[in-house]
């Protein structure tokens, strides 16, 4: 509910404030004298336009707020945009300076026109005189078919209820048709919460098939080479040097073979003659006895390193094949070497990660036909739930539009009326609210085909269109109250082309109407004036030669001579007056 709009510099405005209350307010006053001000002072806090012309002529800069009782949706949007809730009260504010410039604050915090814009549908609806029906969107037509099905199509109020839909969801089982709104939010969730996990896994997929063909033809020509050892080029480097030099290697170790044992000279003779004599010495010394150990000793090693020498040249294998074949294995190992790493070490080292890196987008290419199939899954569960949706809409847009056009019938026109539900199954249309577009259509002249409400050339035949929509909504077969609606609606000169008994209609729908919801109309006929359960007189006033608009608030007696007024004109009359304390009479009892 609004409970205070305030307006300083504001057009004709010096300083104004008007304190609302619940039911109907009413504002009136003599043409000219700013009503229509009031209300788009009230737009421009619902996100509206601004323009520098608003402001007052000598002012620096317009300033317009208002408060608001909080609601439930209200507060997420402020809580989503990072705007501290305060109490039970949402304060909006916006400057307008001279310059063009414009500063807007929600709860003393700097805000930004989109926020109000998203607060909007939560706090009130605007249908001014100087608009179109174009604010009446997608979403405020389906908001009004659901009130009036009784469709609630916000989320579980927690995570347990969350959590077990979502279970009853994917079994398919346990759904009420009449859950029908809830349960195509939750769907929605669902499907979302999949598609996103998909899109996730499949952002870089062409990127990981492509590292995939490189990363499998790397490992296999690694695992192709069937490397033995981290080693394997130093133990063919050391055999290839010896198959290289197998001719100086042999002529070599022969040479030292027949110098240490096989030569007539050789140091094993020599030891041996040496060995004899040092052991005569010892026969007659006992100190020779360590030299002839020694000598045993120096004999032994000889022999040894002769029998090494000879069987390594025994084992030379100076085999061309061999060489050529070791050679082309290096080559194959250097290219490796090349490719994957500085040593073979290193080589063995990229298989590995390699192999990882592919066993990873195995194990991607199953997380990837998982989220698919549960993408799959969503998908059929949202049709299944949008379906049901869409049903329930279609029955409830026939009772609407039968109610709606005799609502609008009362109003001093004659019009056919029609609410079409059209389901977009594609899932570029799939919404939390299921993908039906709702269209209200209207036909104002007999003979005439169905338009759309925005095409209505009339801004007084919008404005009573809305109040026979608004009131068959709320008073029609069928209400459940699970869905909130702006809690304040606004009707600027409604009651343009109308007067007598359709005037008086207007009246008593719009009285109708506020026992749901606070209603602000502005009117020029006495007939819906007397209806208001609060009533506001806009006037003009000169002082220190400025003209200033001026609001407050009547109590009974003013409103007998304000409605007197509007009857007769600026002569009361005793007939004019009494006439007035009749109809406020009459009004009072209804």
């Amino acid at each position: 509910m609004l409970l205070e709009l305030r307006a300083e510099n504001y057009a004709v405005i010096d300083h104004a404030v008007a304190s609302f209350g619940p039911g109907l307010n009413l504002l009136t006053g003599e043409t000219g004298a700013g009503k229509s001000i009031l209300v788009d002072a009230l737009a421009l806090l619902l996100g509206g336009k601004a323009s520098s012309d608003v402001v007052r002529h000598g002012a620096e800069k317009a300033v317009v707020s208002c408060v608001f009782d909080t609601t439930a949706g209200a507060e997420l949007i402020l809580e989503a945009n990072g705007i501290d809730v305060e109490g039970t009260e949402i304060l909006l504010r916006r400057e307008v300076s001279s310059a063009g410039k414009g500063r807007v604050f929600v709860n003393n915090q700097p805000a930004t026109v989109t926020v109000l814009k998203q607060l909007a549908p939560e706090l009130a609806l605007v249908h001014a005189q100087s608009e179109t029906l174009s604010s009446f969107d997608q979403a405020q037509q389906r908001g009004l078919l659901d009130r009036f099905a009784g469709i609630n199509s916000a989320p579980p109020t927690s995570k347990i209820a969350a959590t077990a839909l979502k279970e009853k969801l994917k079994a398919k089982k346990g759904l009420s048709l009449e859950d029908a709104g809830e349960n195509t939010h939750a769907a929605y969730t669902l499907w979302r919460s999949a598609r996103t996990e998909l899109d996730r896994l499949s952002s870089d997929e062409q990127e990981r098939l492509r590292m995939a063909d490189v990363w499998s033809f790397q490992l296999a020509e690694i695992t192709d080479a069937a490397i033995k050892s981290a080693d394997e080029d130093e133990v063919l480097e050391t055999e290839k040097r010896i198959l290289a030099n197998a001719e100086k290697l042999f002529t070599a170790a022969m040479s030292a073979n027949e110098l240490l044992y096989e030569d007539e000279k050789s140091a094993e003779t020599t030891l041996t003659a040496a060995q004899k004599h040092l052991e005569e010495l010892a026969r007659f010394d006992s100190k020779f006895a360590d030299a002839v150990s020694q000598i045993a000793s120096a004999k032994a090693a000889v022999e040894d390193v002769s029998a090494t020498v000879r069987d390594y040249a025994e084992n030379i294998n100076a085999s061309p094949a061999r060489l050529e074949e070791i050679e082309d294995r290096l080559a194959q190992l250097d290219k490796l070497k090349r490719k994957y790493g500085k040593t073979v070490a290193d080589v063995i080292a990229y298989a590995e990660d390699v192999s990882t890196k592919l066993e990873d987008i195995r194990q991607h290419a199953t997380s990837l036909a998982s989220a698919q199939a549960a993408l799959a899954e969503a998908e059929g569960i949202y049709r299944a739930c949008a379906e049901d949706l869409t049903e329930l809409r279609k029955a409830a847009a026939i009772k609407l539009q039968q109610l709606a056009e005799e609502q609008i019938n009362d109003l001093a026109m004659k019009v056919r009326f029609a609410v079409k539900v059209h389901a977009e199954k594609e899932t570029s249309h799939w919404t939390a609210a299921g993908w039906d577009q709702i269209e209200c259509l209207i036909a104002t002249n007999t003979g005439e085909p169905l338009k759309p409400l925005t095409e209505i050339a009339s801004g007084g035949e919008m404005s009573r269109v809305m109040l026979a929509l608004k009131v068959s909504v709320e008073d029609g077969a069928g209400r459940k109250r699970k869905i909130a609606l702006p809690r304040t609606l606004v009707f600027d000169e409604i009651d343009i082309g109308i007067g007598g008994r359709a005037a008086e209609a207007v009246g008593r729908k719009l009285k109708a109407l506020a026992k749901h919801q606070q209603v602000l109309c502005v009117t020029h006929l006495p007939q819906i004036a007397a209806f208001g359960d609060q009533h506001f007189l806009i006037e003009k006033a000169e002082q220190q030669g400025r003209t200033r608009t001026q609001v407050r608030q009547m109590e009974q007696p003013e409103r007998v001579s304000e409605i007197a007024r509007m009857l007769s004109g600026a002569t009361l009359t005793d007939t004019s007056l009494a006439h007035a304390e009749q109809m406020l009479l009459v009004a009072s009892g209804s």
